[in-house]
């Protein structure tokens, strides 16, 4: 046994028990004994090490595919999780065991419990295997030590955020048992805020709003895509993440909260700041609207799209959209317009059902690079489209995550062409790990490449067709986007009138038209 500080210990010993003090079996089991050494307590605790060596490449694909899990999105986040992985426990697992003097101050001891346990889930699973150039065990004991002599819970968990930090990561983090409680939010589809998607801009840190939901305060209020978020209720925001302060944003239903933005965007202007006070409401988040858009060919055919926004991959994305399909095709429409703009993403496995709604056969959906460099593609299984009609996706810098698959996927597949701006470029998969204070784990797990192996993460993805810089401004798309219609009357009123008028749908038919064509006239 090796010695720490004379108050840390680490060795190694393989458990043949694999238990779970808690109600999910986390892929990382911590056990807990409280030894005692003179006049303090000591703590031992017994991280998973590693697995036992066991699969073939098949079955890691496989067990990948089936821990692409259902979960929560929520609908006032960062870029983050893309996807909810679990792992099951093996039967014999490898075990470090970690002992150090129990702090005194009990909401210390508890978080310091956090601390090996998010270090632990870290160093298995994390995709960088170096940390970032650092000896990662030295790492956590030179956190123990910093946290040992605290008083307050809010202190000790600093310490682990900014031991987190040291990973160079921003999609790798620990949110609170309170931040994890909204971060949840999502599931009924319903929120308390002001409806606002807000992001960290990987290289600047900045907290940006990717979107507003239609007809939401945030939204009412000319609150634009690419606006940076500088202050909540007199609050600077420097350091802050996405999550953090859009717990600020949330609240009680008629509440108020003032905030302060800096214009950004597409705004050729000087940056400007602005405050602006909002009222909180309840927030309905749908994922799916749809439109049927009359389109007259060059050649006078009378042709109907249908248009589908798709505003965010939650739960029921892919059942809804399919929905939503089946009743455009009842109307007859000759082709599609898949709207991703301003998807900040969700769940990673929310993407996968809704191209299988496109693609047939057993199409790559997406290649994953693991933290050994392993590329795993992720395959359909005898894919049944719902649809063959031709297909354009709309795509732009609010584009990330999720979006980024689907679009890769329908795009490298042969399925669609792709209209609009690069893309956002997150091409990360974070698994989230719920630790036993109620606390959950963030963790980049795996990076991920579209099917033709492009690069997508601090890249993007470039759409095949430009939108002209005279599109409509941000603030009209807004308005004009994510309101389901029926085909009616066609005045100014009718949200179906209004995407006519959106320079970047107008490109998407005139790509429609090549796609018809090519293939010949319906009948």
């Amino acid at each position: 046994m090796k010695t720490l500080y004379g108050k840390l210990s680490l060795n190694v010993g393989l458990s043949n028990e694999c238990s779970c003090s808690y109600k999910t079996c986390f892929p990382f089991p911590v056990q807990y004994r409280l030894l005692p050494k003179t006049a303090r307590k000591t703590i031992l605790m017994a991280v998973k090490k590693k697995e036992s060596p066991a699969s073939d490449g098949w079955k890691k694909k496989n067990d990948l595919i089936e821990n692409l899990t259902t979960g929560i999105r929520t609908g006032l986040c960062a870029i983050t999780a893309a996807a909810l992985l679990s792992s099951n426990c093996p039967a014999s697992a490898e075990f470090l065991t970690v002992a150090f003097p129990a702090s005194q101050a009990r909401e210390v001891n508890i978080v310091q419990r956090t601390l090996v346990e998010a270090w632990g889930v870290i160093r298995e699973s994390f995709v960088d295997p170096t940390y970032n150039h650092q000896d990662w065990d030295l790492k956590l004991q030179q956190t123990l030590v910093e946290m040992f002599p605290l008083k307050t819970e809010d202190a000790a968990y600093n310490k682990i955020s900014s031991m987190i930090a040291t990973l160079g990561d921003p999609f790798t983090r620990l949110i609170s048992p309170k931040e994890y409680q909204s971060f949840r939010i999502g599931s009924d589809g319903n929120l308390q805020g002001v409806g606002l998607f807000i992001g960290t801009e990987p290289h600047s840190g900045r907290l940006i709003v990717l979107s507003s939901v239609d007809g939401s305060p945030g939204a009412r209020a000319g609150i634009h895509t690419g606006d940076e978020l500088v202050e909540i209720d007199g609050e600077l925001l420097n350091g802050k993440s996405g999550e953090e302060a859009a717990q600020k944003l949330r609240g009680p239903v008629g509440t108020s909260v003032t905030i302060k933005l800096r214009n950004g965007g597409d705004s050729m202007e000087e940056p400007q700041t602005r405050e602006v006070n909002l009222s909180r409401e309840t927030i309905l988040l749908s994922p799916v609207s749809s439109s049927v858009i009359p389109h007259k060919t060059k050649d006078g055919q009378l042709m109907k799209t249908g248009y589908v926004r798709l505003s965010a991959f939650s739960q029921t994305a892919a059942t809804d959209m399919e929905n939503v399909i089946v009743a455009l095709e009842d109307q007859d429409v000759h082709s599609y317009i898949l709207d991703l703009r301003n998807n900040p993403g969700g769940l990673v496995k929310a993407g996968l059902d809704v191209a299988q709604i496109w693609l047939d056969g057993n199409e790559t959906l997406v290649n994953t690079i693991d933290r050994d460099g392993n590329m795993l593609p992720i395959n359909m299984i005898n894919g049944r489209a719902l649809t063959h009609d031709p297909l354009v996706v709309l795509v732009n810098e609010g584009s990330a995550s999720a979006s980024e698959i689907l679009a890769g996927a329908l795009h490298d597949n042969g399925r669609a062409k792709l209209v609009g701006h690069k893309t956002f470029g997150k091409g990360k998969i974070q698994s989230v790990t719920e630790l036993h204070d109620g606390s959950a784990l963030l963790v980049t797990v795996a990076k991920y490449i579209s099917p033709a192996m492009h690069d997508i993460d601090q890249v993007g993805i470039l759409p095949d067709v430009q939108c002209m810089p005279d599109m409509l401004s941000p603030a009209k798309i807004d308005s004009n986007l994510g309101k389901t219609v029926r085909s009616g009357a066609e005045d100014d009123s009718d949200p179906a009138s209004s995407l006519e008028k959106d320079s970047c749908i107008i490109v998407a038919e005139d790509e429609l038209d090549l796609q018809r064509s090519s293939k010949g006239s319906p009948s």
